[in-house]
């Protein structure tokens, strides 16, 4: 009889992790546990579906189910949803067609991440919505479009709530944005944070940062955003303050969590349990910047550590890989991203001695028609003089000049080392000293 690997969760890092290990090992019996009616989506699509640059939801599922079930011989039960862990008996307790046990000897628990729910009254008031799965992106677009709407709050600064305000936009809705930080996109710096937010004004966003909201008032339908020195009326609200990992099942496992609060893993993304290993938004990663676990819950992590578990239990140890933290978004006509360390701060606490520069510099040939300024941000430790991070916002070329970051990242490259990279230069794309060369070269200077 064929050993079984267990799947709990079938999005990214669950249908990846299954779909390698049959393609491995096509006898080993794949059976992967989906408590909801979707698997294998891009949720990070869901802002421009909202928007309407996507036509349907299912223009976001990568794979359907049937290809699974039909084409690559996976037992995937939809509508089933896992209760329990008894990692001793290595079974899991399972609520769909009734109540049964479903043993393993491998078992992935790739549960994902829920919206964060912060702590304001009126969450349950009608017209509060989140943005994290299919359905909810369905509710929002659906009551956008029924609705005789005037304004939406946008509650949170970071990914979602920036593509969302760019999304309600769109319907031509007034938009009123709420952060309690003094920027918008905190890990991003200081200085895209300021680019960001002036360039959400300029698109007639009401930016309200340093901002606690208190609660959400109306007599069963939300009307208003209380804040400790504001009410503004609103129409709805949209609530993107972040994720919480879906832990539950494995801290009752007694699998054990990290600081972070998602599940601890190893390189391999073992957890402490025998045959149990953990991926996607419910679990830690390495950095590969400090070397220290992290929670940094985007797609492609996901997919990544799935596909390498995947492997790993059909008897080829692979590693889930390190993260960096990268990351873009779109902000209007803005494109703002990250990788690495990019706060001095967080930097020192991880035991380096930062240096960084800010430069401003064209994205193409000064006689090139069009392009923009770019703005980059540079990080580097100054014993080392290895590159720690950067951030770059404008409106073209960004997410390619953050992509030669994180291969310097990865690589454990110098300042210097960045400085002497033979990129590509013609005038429509780019200076001849690429804006990524200048600012590593004037950091360079500063680290002499």
């Amino acid at each position: 009889m064929s050993e079984t690997f267990l799947i709990i969760g079938g999005d990214a890092a669950g249908m990846s992790a299954a779909s390698k290990a049959k393609r491995d090992d096509p006898d080993r019996e794949v059976v992967v546990l989906e408590r909801g009616e979707w698997v294998s989506y891009g949720a990070c699509g869901l802002p421009y579906y909202v928007k309407g640059d996507i036509e349907s939801l299912e223009d976001l599922v990568a794979v359907p189910p049937e290809t699974f079930i039909d084409e690559r011989d996976i037992d995937l039960r939809m509508g089933h949803e896992a209760t329990a862990i008894d990692t001793d008996e290595q079974v899991v307790t399972v609520e769909g067609e009734g109540t049964y046990e479903q043993s393993y000897d491998d078992l992935l628990i790739s549960t994902g991440a829920r919206a964060l729910e912060p702590p304001i009254d009126g969450l349950e008031l009608d017209r509060v919505f989140t943005l994290h799965n299919l359905e909810s992106g369905r509710q929002v677009k659906s009551y956008v479009e029924s609705h005789d709407l005037d304004r939406v709050a946008v509650i949170g600064g970071g990914y979602v709530g920036i593509e969302m305000a760019e999304a309600f936009e769109a319907h031509g809705l007034d938009v009123s944005l709420f952060e309690m930080l003094p920027q918008v996109l905190p890990p991003f710096g200081e200085s895209v944070g300021a680019a960001v937010g002036d360039h959400l004004r300029e698109q007639s966003v009401d930016l309200h940062l340093s901002t606690q909201v208190e609660r959400f008032a109306g007599d069963g339908t939300v009307e208003t955003v209380e804040t400790d020195d504001d009410s503004v009326p609103v129409d709805a609200v949209l609530v993107g303050a972040g994720v919480v990992p879906n832990t539950e099942i494995a801290e009752d496992a007694g699998i054990t969590l990290g600081e972070s609060g998602a599940i601890a893993t190893d390189e391999y993304g073992r957890t402490n349990a025998e045959g149990v290993y953990a991926a996607g938004d419910v679990a830690e990663m390495t950095h590969t910047v400090t070397g220290e676990p992290d929670y940094v819950p985007l797609a492609l992590t996901a997919n990544r550590a799935g596909r390498a578990i995947g492997q790993t239990v059909t008897g080829t140890e692979t590693p889930v890989g390190e993260i960096a933290g990268t990351a873009v978004v779109k902000a209007f006509d803005l494109a703002a991203a990250r990788t690495g360390i990019t706060d001095e701060q967080r930097a020192r606490e991880a035991g380096f001695d930062p240096v960084s520069v800010t430069i401003n510099a064209p994205s193409r040939a000064h006689y090139y028609p069009g392009g923009d300024k770019l703005e980059l941000t540079m990080v580097a430790d100054r014993e080392t003089e290895q590159v720690l991070g950067a951030s770059i916002v404008g409106q073209e070329g960004v997410a390619k000049r953050i992509d030669t970051v994180v291969t310097a990242l990865h690589e454990g490259m110098t300042v210097e080392d960045v400085e002497y990279l033979d990129l590509a230069y013609a005038p429509p794309f780019s200076p001849t000293w690429d804006p990524v060369l200048t600012t590593a070269k004037v950091l360079n200077g500063k680290l002499d």
